[in-house]
């Protein structure tokens, strides 16, 4: 009985996650409230708050679910190998998938409220982008060496321009909803590094 109580526990905390998840996706962090997801699931507020005391925590619960989903992705994109411009594809995939879901990404969305976001989501949505740096400076290291990525300036600063770009071209193909139009922005960019070039000396 105890371990059905606990399963069903976590199906319903899974639930009030998928939920909300889209919700944040699509309306934003402050587009949704509790009443929204508990009518929705067809259960009662109180039920959330026992999951969630308060929306900050929910808020947090997801960056946190969502940046693991992400982070095995990248590992995913590591392990089938590859060139570095294939990984690179790769990565913007990763964003082309959720906007064909008629979705943004989390992080983005929340990033658009960010000033009005509880500190402890703030903090969680730069750790997110901060690991996308990370990655990104990594690969991009990797492709200045082997001599099939092409930049200027450090890996770190093109693994800004990357997600910049990315999320950016999200917000412009949601609002035609052509995600036709993200999909040129991300060829164009990978293209435009990986394109041949005389190999000079830069800063890593």
């Amino acid at each position: 009985m105890a371990l059905r109580r606990s399963a069903e526990a976590g199906e319903t905390r899974s639930s009030i996650l998928d939920v909300s998840e889209r919700l944040v996706q699509t309306r934003g962090f402050n587009g949704f409230s509790y009443a929204d997801v508990a009518a929705e699931l067809g259960i009662t507020k109180a039920a959330l708050h026992y999951h969630f005391p308060g929306k900050s925590e929910l808020g947090n619960a997801l960056i946190v679910r969502y940046a693991d989903r992400f982070n095995d992705a990248l590992v995913g994109i590591d392990a089938q190998g590859g060139t570095a411009p294939a990984k690179l594809r790769a990565y913007a995939d990763l964003y082309q998938g959720v906007l064909r879901d008629e979705r943004m990404c989390l992080c983005g969305m929340l990033a658009a409220e960010y000033q009005t976001l509880p500190v402890p989501m703030r903090q969680s949505v730069v750790r997110f982008f901060d690991d996308n740096h990370t990655w990104l400076a990594r690969l991009l290291k990797a492709g200045r060496s082997e001599g099939t990525l092409h930049f200027s300036g450090t890996a770190h600063e093109a693994a800004q321009m990357i997600v910049g770009a990315l999320e950016g071209a999200m917000l412009v193909a949601r609002s035609y909803g052509d995600a036709d139009r993200f999909e040129v922005v991300a060829t164009r960019l990978v293209d435009e590094l990986a394109a041949s070039r005389p190999v000079t000396r830069r800063r890593a």
